[in-house]
């Protein structure tokens, strides 16, 4: 028999939202340790917000939701706040149950207030030292690369620095101009961009065309393939050698972790990092193009021997995990293209994007 559309009116359900969610759901690891780590942060939050006015949106609500927009590729705090309007996973998982959501501003309101009092990069590094304590990541091998981020902003915005050196024709409509590039040579010295003006002209490789960018840089544990520590930099060529010692220095004061051997691409083929890394007695497993020579060359030929021992090989075989810590990021983590402006928030979204890649890869792991 056909069945019908009832007309019956609108009422109301009593849901028990915990017992709801399936007791395998990959969410329930994620969010018991994400709420342990924001609850030892609790004097944290409390430095950070006054003591009067009104009650803001819980701090620990703010960072979770973050989390949510990382781990399932929502793409803009507009979409979240729909999403948890009527999604019953999301409102589980921010502890909102009843409550209605709120406005995407909130993000906006309060990134600022993040930055000043650090509390991404805190979260952050609480997750790494429970994969530490749990002897999730190694504390002596670690691999180090880094990729480039597209900025928001169009070429179009990459203009002179000298306002009469322009392309634009008069004629032009003021709100999407035809650009001229033809004959012109731009370069980061002589542009900037007037949307993103922290970004510069970088490209990948040779053949590849040039992208206004930003750089990352990752420290990855070579036991599980963990980040230790995420880093965000210009463009600028030398960035790569710059946050590795950056970030092996943060890794050692934070963690208390002092490595032995760090592996790497060709993009670290430098005597003078070579040598800096050797002087904190870490040995570096780095792919030499030639021969070392000049002042700096003798670091570079003891690098060109090191490429015949077993360790090496170990250690270039494992630093290829570290590209799947980035194309995660980058398509599920939504880092390929920035969608903020301000290297500072930039800088925000990657960690709490390192994060959510911890906390996913660590649950997958005790699961085993």
């Amino acid at each position: 028999m056909r069945g019908r559309v009832s007309g019956q009116p609108t009422f109301f359900l009593t849901v028990n939202l915990e017992s709801d969610i399936p007791a395998d759901h990959p969410l329930r690891p994620i969010k018991k340790r994400a709420d342990a780590i924001l609850k030892d942060m609790r004097r944290d939050f409390d430095a950070a917000y006054s003591r009067m006015g009104r009650p803001s949106i819980p701090p620990e609500q703010l960072l979770k939701a973050m989390l949510l927009m990382a781990l399932y590729s929502v793409r803009s705090e507009i979409q979240l706040m729909q999403q948890v309007h009527f999604n019953l996973l999301y409102r589980w998982f921010l502890d909102l149950y009843d409550g209605p959501a709120w406005t995407p501003e909130v993000f906006s309101m309060n990134r600022q207030r993040f930055a000043e009092h650090d509390l991404v990069r805190k979260f952050f590094d609480r997750v790494v030292a429970e994969a530490i304590a749990e002897k999730l990541a190694s504390r002596e091998h670690f691999s180090v690369d880094g990729t480039l981020i597209e900025s928001w902003a169009s070429l179009k915005s990459f203009k002179p620095r000298d306002p009469d050196a322009s392309g634009k024709k008069k004629d032009d409509d003021p709100g999407n101009p035809t650009m001229d590039f033809h004959g012109q040579k731009r370069t980061n010295e002589t542009h900037a961009s007037t949307t993103d003006p922290e970004a510069r002209l970088a490209r990948h490789g040779k053949g590849k065309e040039a992208k206004l960018c930003h750089s990352a840089h990752v420290l990855m544990e070579n036991r599980h393939g963990l980040v230790m520590d995420l880093v965000v930099d210009a463009a600028d060529g030398h960035a790569e050698r710059r946050c590795a010692l950056a970030m092996l220095k943060h890794v050692k004061k934070r963690h208390r972790v002092k490595a032995k051997t760090l592996g790497t691409d060709t993009g670290y083929d430098d005597g003078e990092f070579l040598e800096k890394i050797e002087s904190r007695e870490i040995v570096p497993h780095v792919p030499m193009r030639e021969f070392g020579s000049g002042p700096k060359g003798d670091a570079r030929k003891r690098a060109q021997k090191r490429m015949q021992t077993k360790g090496y090989s170990i250690s270039q075989r494992i630093r290829k995990r570290v590209e799947e810590i980035f194309g995660w990021c980058k398509t599920v983590g939504h880092l390929a293209k920035v969608r903020l402006v301000g290297r500072w928030k930039l800088a925000m979204e990657a960690l709490i994007t390192g994060a959510a890649y911890n906390l996913l890869r660590m649950a997958k792991l005790k699961a085993v």
